[in-house]
């Protein structure tokens, strides 16, 4: 049975000492998300500052959510839409000209639930360049998303997918390539 009471996160889990996590919060509760929408460039600032890589020409909404920014990595031209969780307990790495559409959760944690001590685990993730994730998909612990893959609006993201192609689902699967004119 599950018994909470056990509980320990691990040493070092975030990454970051609790005062500098805390700080975070409340920065990205204040200073970031109440920042008008135009003020792209500001939010990189910040999320720069709090040890994020952010490429050149970064797009990020004010309601995006991002956990822990030392744990993210954002390529050029990048846009991460309203409403946008980064569960950042692992890394997350997005390359270039890849779009993050409203409401999706990139999702790096999770806990064991076999384990009376729910021990909490985290696994990287990483999306590919060029890679278009639509509105409200849910992409789990340990995914890679190949260059230029599309995923489908509201799809459920529990294994790997491949380049170029356009999946969706729940499970998210390869359905058609990813052709340009």
């Amino acid at each position: 049975m599950q018994d909470l009471s056990i509980f320990k996160l691990p040493n070092n889990f975030r990454g970051r000492p609790a005062w500098l996590v805390q700080l975070w919060w409340l920065v990205q509760s204040s200073l970031f998300g109440l920042s008008p929408q135009f003020m792209y460039g500001w939010r990189c600032w910040l999320l720069r500052l709090f040890g994020a890589k952010v490429g050149k020409g970064v797009l990020i909404r004010p309601t995006a959510k991002i956990t822990y920014p030392w744990k993210v990595s954002i390529g050029d031209w990048a846009w991460i839409g309203d409403d946008v969780v980064l569960y950042s307990l692992g890394d997350i790495e997005i390359g270039a000209n890849t779009v993050i559409s409203q409401k999706s959760y990139i999702c790096t944690g999770g806990h064991d639930f076999t384990q009376p001590s729910f021990d909490i685990y985290a696994k990287k993730i990483h999306i590919g360049s060029e890679v278009w994730i639509a509105t409200d998909v849910f992409v789990a612990p340990g995914v890679a998303i190949g260059d230029g893959a599309v995923v489908g609006t509201r799809s459920t993201v529990l294994h790997d997918l491949p380049a170029r192609m356009i999946s969706f689902g729940n499970p998210a699967k390869p359905i058609r390539p990813r052709t340009s004119k």
